[in-house]
């Protein structure tokens, strides 16, 4: 199994998992010419994918879902919640999970399990080929019992970053914004990140990587910072999703 990013951030999110004929794309902010250009830049192409799932209806991470779909003629996952809200649900199959209740596409097994966010039903994932387990989590505003629950034992996490306490407090943002981010339903801090990882075994991790990092209340050198003291690691072992370049290939073995 394998896995790539094609951005992650506020302004357009996707993420990639590759197991043997199976090449699911999670979320899609960005228009299909985009998406296009993203996964050519990975070597790979809109013909590799098997199907679409959504984590939640906000725009950054469904805005280009339903083109898509329609585009390529393959299946999109979401829950009942995320449907119901969706501007746009028009497409050649859509399919919808419970998001406490594992399913499988091709030679992926998904794991969803619900999260605190501002979004009708959010959930994110675990993605497993039988070997090898993923994880991730991003959009969430705390680290629930269940959370820690469903990412134990992966071999590799992608965990959302947004923001560092300090940055966001004195940054531009309004003060109901920073409330909405800051709270139970909003976004993870490095810090809140790093004591969720604190609480998982991570004995079995092959890949770390920082996700949904703000670019005007975070910087890079802070969410790793944060992890790496966690791990007790080298801060260059941590890798960073970029909003405009996400992040390569990375294989789990």
């Amino acid at each position: 199994m394998r896995f790539a990013s094609l951005g992650s951030g506020s302004r357009g999110n996707a993420t990639l998992i590759e197991a043997g004929d199976t090449c699911l794309l999670v979320d899609c902010g960005f228009s299909v010419a985009e998406t296009r250009r993203r996964l050519e830049r990975l070597g790979s192409g809109l013909d590799r994918l098997s199907a679409i799932l959504v984590t939640h209806e906000h725009g950054d991470h469904l805005r280009g879902v339903a083109p898509l779909a329609r585009r390529l003629g393959i299946p999109l996952w979401m829950t009942d919640g995320t449907a119901a809200v969706a501007r746009d649900t028009e497409v050649p199959v859509l399919r919808r999970f419970n998001s406490h209740r594992p399913f499988t596409i091709g030679d992926i097994r998904i794991e969803p399990f619900p999260v605190p966010h501002d979004a009708r039903e959010p959930c994110q994932f675990v993605f497993g080929d039988g070997a090898c387990r993923l994880g991730l989590l991003t959009d969430t505003g705390s680290a629930t019992d269940h959370i820690v629950r469903s990412l134990a034992g992966c071999d590799a996490l992608i965990l959302e970053c947004n923001h560092d306490e300090r940055m966001l407090a004195e940054g531009p943002y309004p003060p109901l914004l920073k409330q909405r981010v800051s709270g139970r339903y909003g976004h993870l801090s490095n810090a809140q990140a790093a004591d969720l990882l604190g609480r998982l075994d991570a004995g079995r991790l092959q890949h770390l990587i920082a996700a949904h990092l703000s670019e005007k209340n975070n910087r890079p050198a802070l969410a790793v910072e944060a992890l790496a003291g966690t791990l007790d690691c080298e801060a260059g072992w941590i890798q960073v999703a970029d909003q405009d370049q996400g992040f390569g290939w990375r294989d789990l073995v």
